[in-house]
């Protein structure tokens, strides 16, 4: 079995419109997997260890996604992950990745399919709330599959995120950039809103701050609560991950995307609309994305974690 750092994987120089269609893919073919719920272990200080199984039976796989968020980490991203990757037909560990990179550029693609999806067809701005590694991949695929959009992006500020986040988008002629200081500024002059924050304690604006016709997508679900009620449809990756949500019998509607993407369920249907889509991250796509990367045969460390070749393998106990 091969250890995978991401590295390793951003060595390999998978493009944007790759992982688009990874993405694709597995909306489409989500009801070919065995997905059973997250299962989330809450800690103090807003942390968290989850743990996302799947098992992909049309390409043979199954993995394990564990990602976890802890405030008392000092140096690199607030998320850290990492996948597992096994044979499903032998049980047999093919690869363990650093999780980082699949999970930010599949987050990335999700959103970004969610905006064409479910946005305005007409739509031309934009408001990015966390400006990190996740919003960075969203903008890169969303600048892929719609080259020719003309947008005002409107970003919050934050430290130098957003100076950052403009200098890497510079040479884009057909992008103008807002900076704001409130939520709520943002969101009144979005027609789009997509928020990468990893943690929220309160609502980022009141309810009439959302515009007609407006998209939100809220990719680490907090902040929003207040649109579960007051928004006309709500559409989620996988209804058994929002079951449990404080509002969701209280949802107006509500529907899976890949339902959407199938023609079993109805998207947008006019430009007044106001929809709010929670893609709560789906270990199918990690598992996807893992998949592809280890066809494409990246070099790592080789280990063995094949179990004893004998049925019974322990040692006498020497007295």
């Amino acid at each position: 079995m091969q250890i995978v750092d991401h590295n390793t994987i951003l060595a390999l120089g998978i493009s944007p419109l790759q992982m688009y269609q990874w993405t694709e893919t597995m909306i489409q073919n989500k009801h070919n997997a065995v997905l059973p719920p997250k299962i989330s272990m809450k800690q103090e200080e807003n942390g968290f260890y989850n743990v996302m199984p799947c098992m992909l039976p049309e390409i043979n796989r199954m993995g394990v996604k564990i990602i976890n968020r802890n405030s008392g980490r000092t140096q690199g991203p607030s998320l850290t992950s990492q996948i597992l990757l096994y044979e499903l037909s032998s049980g047999k560990p093919l690869t363990l990745f650093d999780g980082s990179y699949i999970t930010a550029i599949r987050t990335g693609a999700v959103a970004a399919h969610s905006v064409q999806l479910f946005a305005r067809k007409d739509f031309s701005s934009i408001g990015l709330i966390g400006l990190g590694t996740t919003a960075t991949a969203t903008m890169d695929v969303l600048l892929t599959i719609m080259p020719e959009r003309e947008m005002d992006v409107h970003l919050l500020r934050y430290k130098d995120q957003a100076e950052r986040f403009i200098r890497r988008y510079a040479q884009n002629p057909k992008l103008r950039f807002i900076v704001h200081d409130s939520a709520g500024e943002l969101i009144r002059n979005s027609q789009v809103i997509i928020s990468c924050v990893t943690y929220m304690d309160h609502c980022f604006a009141d309810e009439s701050a959302f515009q007609p016709g407006c998209t939100v997508i809220p990719v680490h679900t907090r902040g929003f609560q207040n649109c579960d009620t007051a928004f006309d449809k709500v559409f989620a990756d996988d209804i058994g991950h929002v079951r449990g949500f404080q509002n969701f019998e209280k949802f107006k509607s509500i529907a899976e995307v890949s339902d959407v993407v199938n023609g079993r369920a109805v998207g947008r249907t006019n430009d007044q609309e106001r929809i709010l889509v929670y893609n709560i991250g789906l270990a199918i796509h990690d598992i996807y994305f893992a998949d592809q990367i280890f066809r494409l045969n990246p070099s790592g460390q080789t280990v063995s974690l094949e179990g004893p070749d004998e049925k019974s393998w322990l040692p006498l106990v020497k007295e």
